[in-house]
């Protein structure tokens, strides 16, 4: 008798999932004891990695940053396979831009006088809600006692607190603070709250959380990142994942085939069997082409927005249905939807970082050709210095809007918002909070005679395979929900009739201090990977995890 060799298929081949088979594959002797397949349901690999080109320019559709260097697996990865260093422009390959201009709605630019005061204390409310900052120094009027009330106040309610709550009640205690002094009015606020409300539009797409009042404050001091400097990778994000996928032998990976459903025995019982061959495992995979696999063990790493999908359809994406504490804590958890917009400008024009303060709606002071879905942009930019490629991030209900938008029409809004940014001579900045009502400062129109002539943007929130961009620990929730995500089916038990292990979970939502990342994405592969080798007495990996 020919005894059957475990069979694990991995779900999805993005990076947790690559990750995992790359482990699982050049383990010590693994080649003998599992059977290994990955099954992705697109016709590429990479998942929410995304590489590609527009214009000529290499570009990121999806992933772009390495969170920091270091430490970072993916950035030793980066470094092993020179893929740091190219010939070809690519995207963000500057860094943090020298040239960016603050622009208000009303077309002045805004004097970094007005601006740097409100980033820093931005900056050191959100050091503060990271637990970053305990006391203030007392440094040049240090923020601390506004983020400080802002936290107090928080605190003193019942029910679970959101970052946006916590941001505006010390951005009051700011103004607050601040009303009885010279040159303060009501010009100032609007315009301060403009460039405050900037950078919480940042925050939306940094976070994926389309309003900053569903975030949860308390999960910002959990996140963990790796130090040093954040960096693009000039070869491609990719080029990380075909690294990865390189070692696989052809065939491994088998494209084009999307689960629909996974049946699996939390009760030892209903063995299924393929009737073709008689092989009885304790998982069954179901494929859109109506075909079946049957596995020991299955990793799935689809994102939690096909997991909140496939818990709410009718039919169920998992028979029996996943237990309680797993889908509560897929409800609970956040999925948000963050997209990129490239646009080609023509003629070659010199554009600036542009930072954009949109105004209040009840300030009077909004203009009203500007399409909604503009509004909560924070910037436009090029992608690298002297790029005629511009870049520009939406979250949230204006991340859906994109998607549903033809070339033309955004182009259009674009175009209008950004003419009306530029509209003004940048000559004569905003320096005086006392004129801002009035636009009073010598000014001129500016004719600039540029357009944008073509389109390239992502399209998350409607691709299936997705259904959004990345997850974040929503108010309500907690990392416990991470932890929970995280959990195997069934664990491993002492019912000799229950087959452990049935169904792990990979992916950036499975990570408790580092989800949202790439490098969330990377240790839970590491993880449940090592988890099935521990399972059958191998070698694991030791790679550094926080």
């Amino acid at each position: 008798m020919v005894v059957k060799k475990p069979r694990i298929v991995i779900i999805g081949a993005g990076m947790s999932g690559l990750v995992a088979a790359n482990k699982l594959y050049t383990a010590k002797d693994s080649r003998e004891l599992f059977e290994l397949c990955v099954v992705e349901g697109g016709t590429r690999i990479g998942g929410r990695i995304n590489t590609s080109e527009f214009e000529g320019d290499r570009i990121e559709l999806g992933a772009t940053w390495i969170h920091g260097i270091g430490g970072s697996p993916i950035h030793k990865i980066a470094e092993e396979i020179h893929a740091l260093e190219a010939k070809q422009p690519w995207e963000d390959m500057d860094g943090s831009p020298e040239n960016v201009v603050t622009m208000s709605e009303s077309g002045f630019e805004i004097d970094l006088s007005v601006v740097d005061p409100i980033l820093l204390l931005y900056r050191k409310m959100m050091e503060f809600a990271q637990g970053k900052i305990i006391h203030g120094n007392g440094e040049n009027g240090d923020a601390v006692d506004y983020y400080r009330v802002g936290a107090k106040a928080i605190k003193t309610c019942s029910k679970p607190i959101s970052l946006g709550s916590f941001l505006r009640k010390s951005l009051n205690a700011y103004w607050d603070s601040v009303k009885d002094q010279d040159g303060c009015n009501s010009s100032g606020k609007l315009l301060e709250e403009a460039i405050f409300a900037m950078m919480e539009n940042a925050e939306r797409a940094h976070t994926s959380a389309g309003d900053l009042s569903n975030l949860d404050y308390n999960a910002e001091s959990e996140y963990l990142q790796f130090p040093d400097e954040e960096i693009t990778i000039a070869k491609g994000y990719l080029s990380i994942i075909e690294s990865l996928a390189s070692v696989l032998p052809d065939g491994l990976i088998q494209l084009g085939r999307k689960v629909t459903k996974i049946e699996w025995q939390p009760d030892g019982h209903g063995s299924p069997e393929i009737q073709n061959g008689g092989d009885s495992r304790p998982v069954k995979l179901h494929f859109a082409d109506g075909s079946i696999m049957v596995a020991d063990h299955v990793i799935n790493t689809v994102s939690l927005g096909v997991l909140k999908a496939g818990i709410q359809e009718e039919s169920g994406m998992f028979s029996p249905p996943l237990p309680s504490f797993k889908t509560e804590a897929i409800t609970r958890l956040g999925f948000g939807v963050v997209n990129k917009l490239f646009l080609q400008l023509d003629p070659m024009y010199e554009f600036p970082f542009l930072q954009m303060a949109f105004h209040r709606s009840d300030s009077g002071l909004r203009n009203q050709k500007i399409p909604w879905w503009m509004r909560r942009t924070s910037s436009l930019c090029p992608i690298y210095k002297n790029s005629s490629v511009l870049l520009s991030w939406f979250a949230g209900r204006e991340a859906v809007e994109l998607e549903s938008l033809n070339d033309e029409e955004i182009i259009n809004g674009v175009s209008t918002t950004i003419s009306n940014f530029l509209s003004k001579s940048e000559h004569k900045n905003i320096t005086n909070l006392s004129k801002c009502s009035n636009g009073n400062g010598n000014s001129f129109t500016s004719s600039h005679g540029f357009k944008f002539t073509k389109v390239q943007k992502s399209k998350w929130g409607t691709d299936p395979l997705f259904m959004g961009s990345y997850s974040y620990v929503a108010v309500g929730s907690s990392g416990d929900d991470l932890d929970s995500m995280a959990e195997p089916l069934p664990m491993i038990s002492d019912h000799y009739d229950v087959a452990p292990l049935q169904i792990l979970f990979a992916g950036e939502a499975t990570h408790r201090t580092q989800y949202s990342t790439t490098h969330g994405a990377y240790f839970s592969g590491v993880r449940e990977a090592n988890r099935l080798l521990q399972h059958y007495h191998c070698s694991v990996f030791s790679e550094l995890q926080l």
